[in-house]
């Protein structure tokens, strides 16, 4: 059988740490397993709550990914992916639906496993759970301020400033010009317009 091809990925939040002792860790949990490393992805001083527009060696892993440079990503804490469990739930599906698996050292996380592949599914589980909850709250939310008498949605505009919009626009001014007159939101002019 031939040897599972990884990848490392680390990660450090300032310029003044280093990837180093991460990187050598997982080099040697490499060696030992008989995996062979493909390629290392360090993204160096970029905080974990970035996205991953913003995390360019994030970005280039899962791009690989998607180009089955590789079979395994190995990191070296779940932190080092990212700080919330709705991104790292997304992260997970992203790469397990193109088949790669993870390695999480610090968790010992390996979802080459039946019992780390089990772990990966109950935290999507608690993510979906997380999600229904959040969506939960903000309809409840939502239902006490109309409760209360709230308007929801965005403020309207006044007559007399939707007359003076149809009045502009019937002397061919264009929308966004309309919005610079009248010191409006483009937005606000298009849906007077309509």
């Amino acid at each position: 059988m031939a040897a599972k091809k990884v990848a490392l990925y680390a990660r450090v939040s300032t310029d003044r740490q280093t990837t180093e002792n991460q990187l050598i860790e997982l080099r040697a949990v490499a060696e030992r397993h008989g995996w062979m490393i493909v390629g290392e992805y360090v993204d160096q001083g970029v905080s974990g709550a970035k996205g991953r527009d913003q995390r360019p060696e994030f970005d280039r892993l899962l791009k690989d990914a998607s180009r089955k440079k590789f079979d395994l990503i190995a990191s070296w804490s779940v932190d080092r992916l990212g700080r919330s469990l709705q991104d790292l739930v997304a992260f997970l599906s992203e790469i397990h639906a193109k088949k790669v698996d993870l390695y999480l050292h610090q968790q010992g996380m390996d979802t080459t496993t039946p019992a780390g592949k089990a772990l990966f599914q109950m935290m999507g589980v608690f993510a979906e759970f997380e999600r229904a909850m959040i969506q939960e709250r903000v309809k409840a939310g939502l239902e006490r301020a109309r409760a209360q008498g709230k308007r929801l949605g965005r403020p309207t505009v006044s007559v007399d400033v939707e007359a003076r919009i149809a009045d502009l626009r019937l002397q061919g001014m264009g929308k966004i010009k309309i919005a610079k007159t009248l010191g409006i939101g483009v937005s606000t002019v298009q849906r007077v317009v309509r």
